[in-house]
């Protein structure tokens, strides 16, 4: 059977629906389940043909790392070289919207497509409490990249995940929207903390947590984390930034007070921003317009992960 030939069933919530979700895990199949984040599209991390599967499903490139999700602290240990930096930042943000880029343990059990191969892991702990729920029934480490075809907009409702990978995956749990509605933070735990991706976890926290700035991941540095690669999270439409109006064909997304198809937050939220961009992007592309406009968005605080991706979405392809 090929991946477009599977039935997609939409698992509800419920004791029924997490058992049937986790026997597709052991049995090596894909569940697109909800993170307070985006709808990750999860596989046993252990099992080679699973992690293959994502890979396949997604049309995701072999020497981009996944991340790995865990239900537990202690769990996350047993896969990672774990770390006094590590530990201060997991009791501090754990579970929530923050992936730890670690050294790899010899023995942790995990398919090397997992890493592409690289000498470290990325590893959270989600919060949203479908997902704890599952984990915790699967009882191991499942790899979950965004549950969206590789490089287009991230899911935020499995009615996301169904019009893009409906038919190439096993299931998807529904969850109902994601709160986030941006990716983690990943960081880097190396010689010095290294902010490898903006996302749903603002940097002054995290700042705080440490007592030390954090360095910045350079775009001409090598890959080595999940969502670093120039094109992504692009609608079908092209994407033009810092916009003041649309322009002939054209849809206008704005920022703030302004006339506009839809707007991330009218009161200039960055929060209610960040949960309203994907799913915005979603509907706007929907109506298959020549391109979107987007409006200036600040770049600090929740900004500085909005425009990490609106840049991404409007780079070349």
């Amino acid at each position: 059977m090929t991946p477009s030939d599977l039935e997609t069933l939409r698992l509800a919530d419920d004791a029924e629906g997490h058992a049937r979700a986790a026997a597709i895990l052991r049995d090596g199949g894909l569940v697109a389940l909800p993170t307070e984040t985006v709808y990750g599209l999860g596989g046993d991390a252990r099992n080679d043909m699973a992690v293959a599967r994502i890979f396949e499903a997604k049309g995701r490139p072999r020497f981009n790392p996944l991340i790995v999700h865990v239900d537990s602290i202690d769990r996350a240990q047993a896969y990672v070289h774990w770390s006094d930096q590590a530990d201060r930042l997991a009791q501090a943000f754990w579970p929530g919207p923050l992936t730890l880029v670690l050294p790899l343990r010899d023995d942790a059990g995990l398919s090397p497509l997992v890493t592409a191969d690289l000498p470290t892991l990325a590893i959270r702990l989600p919060a949203h409490p479908v997902a704890q729920r599952l984990l915790s029934e699967f009882a191991g480490p499942v790899a979950a990249p965004s549950a969206n075809p590789s490089g287009r907009i991230s899911p935020t409702t499995a009615d996301h995940v169904l019009a893009g990978l409906g038919g190439r995956i096993a299931a998807v749990l529904d969850g109902g929207a994601c709160d986030v509605g941006l990716e983690s933070t990943i960081l880097g735990l190396g010689r010095s903390p290294t902010l490898l991706r903006p996302g749903g976890l603002p940097t002054g926290p995290i700042e705080a947590a440490l007592g030390m700035a954090l360095v910045h991941h350079s775009t001409g540095d090598p890959l080595v984390a999940p969502g670093q690669m120039a094109s992504h999270y692009a609608p079908g439409a092209s994407v033009r930034l810092n916009a003041r109006a649309a322009e002939p064909g054209e849809l206008f997304l704005g920022f703030g007070p302004m006339d506009c198809d839809l707007n991330l937050s009218a009161s200039g939220d960055l929060t209610e921003a960040a949960a309203n961009l994907f799913g915005h992007l979603h509907a706007l592309d929907a109506r298959a317009p020549d391109g979107i406009a987007v409006a200036p968005v600040p770049d600090t605080g929740l900004g500085l992960a909005i425009n990490d991706r609106l840049r991404r979405a409007a780079a070349p392809r």
